[in-house]
């Protein structure tokens, strides 16, 4: 293997963290920000009736299921957290994978900060028309989603054959 290649499927560390601290910060003072400015259980229209603030504190996972379990989570969202840097150490020879894994793994600890911290995480963003409404979802969340979605496209596109030489 030529040092070229190799250097290009070394991990991409300064992307995968610089990310992932970019999610954690910005996920935490958002929710900073709006548990100081917003009453919970209380919308505010941002966008009409289309986007709302509706702060909730989900002691659950995504979309709200398994209300209670946010210990549980919490102990879950570590080992996660470890796999996917692990995955990193070895599969980082896509950008896209680690942009991906990036938002991934700030997302799980912007959440994951939320049950240490508080026991729940804090949810704000509501969208919807009338009484159909997505759920309530924060940063970290639009994080995973994306990632989520990412990794999905990456899995459906054919490999690159001009990579593998």
């Amino acid at each position: 293997m030529s040092v070229a290649t190799a250097a290009m499927r070394r991990p991409r560390w300064l992307l995968f963290v610089t990310l992932a601290v970019t999610i954690v910060v910005v996920d935490q003072l958002v929710k900073a920000a709006i548990a100081a400015n917003y009453q919970v259980g209380v919308p505010v229209a941002v966008v009409g009736d289309f986007v709302r603030i509706d702060v909730s504190h989900n002691q659950g996972a995504l979309f709200g299921l398994f209300q209670g379990s946010a210990v549980i989570f919490g102990v879950g969202s570590l080992a996660v957290i470890a796999l996917i840097v692990w995955y990193e150490s070895r599969a980082g020879g896509s950008a896209l994978v680690t942009l991906a894994l990036g938002l991934l793994v700030g997302g799980a600890v912007g959440n994951l900060l939320d049950r240490l911290r508080l026991g729940y995480v804090v949810d704000f963003v509501d969208a919807g028309i009338g009484g159909w409404r997505w759920y309530t979802f924060n940063v970290a969340d639009a994080a995973i989603s994306t990632a989520i979605v990412l990794l999905v496209i990456l899995a459906l596109l054919p490999p690159d054959r001009s990579a593998t030489g």
